[in-house]
């Protein structure tokens, strides 16, 4: 009898999305799908789940980007404020944003989207090569942390906040 490749293929696209630990299970089948695309560029998902059911209003946001710049191998990142956990997914009060590094010859340039937050929400950390970023309003908490390529100085930091979007830049 003739496998039937096209009910394979259906079948490793077709994600239980019905609960969360489906939907972390088709996420990681996505991710590892996209994983193996040789193409140079860069792939984000994201997605909204209610959770009125645990806490009026909350909702879990979960997400992630596949950047293959450079010709190098897919780098994967999550954001978001869903986390898996050995017991299984748990959702938080903090987002983690959707950030991208670039590792520049005079600077190191980050790019962190939060949208629903103003300029003074927000509060930025540098301790060498560790650069945490955290916003606080009424309706959207965010935090990051994140390793930068090399030790940097603080009093080298300029940032410029629009429209929901935080660019840093660090001369090194």
């Amino acid at each position: 009898m003739e496998k039937d490749t096209n009910k394979e293929n259906k079948s490793e696209a077709d994600f239980d999305l019905f609960g969360l630990g489906g939907l972390f299970k088709g996420i990681e089948k996505l991710v590892d799908l996209a994983g193996k695309l040789d193409e140079k560029g860069k792939i984000s998902k994201e997605g909204e789940i209610n959770f009125d059911h645990i806490k009026k209003g909350m909702k879990g946001v979960y997400g992630f980007t596949i950047n293959t710049a450079g010709g190098g191998s897919p780098k994967v990142e999550t954001f978001g404020n869903i986390k898996k956990t050995a017991e299984g997914p748990k959702v938080d009060e903090e987002r983690e944003p959707i950030t991208d590094v670039f590792d520049e010859k005079d600077e190191i340039i980050i790019i962190a989207e939060m949208p629903g937050i103003d300029e003074n929400d927000l509060k930025i950390d540098l301790k060498e090569d560790i650069l945490e970023i955290v916003a606080v309003s009424n309706s959207r908490n965010y935090r990051k942390e994140l390793l930068l390529p090399v030790k940097v100085d603080a009093q080298n930091l300029s940032q410029k906040f629009t429209n929901g979007i935080l660019e840093i830049r660090i001369k090194k």
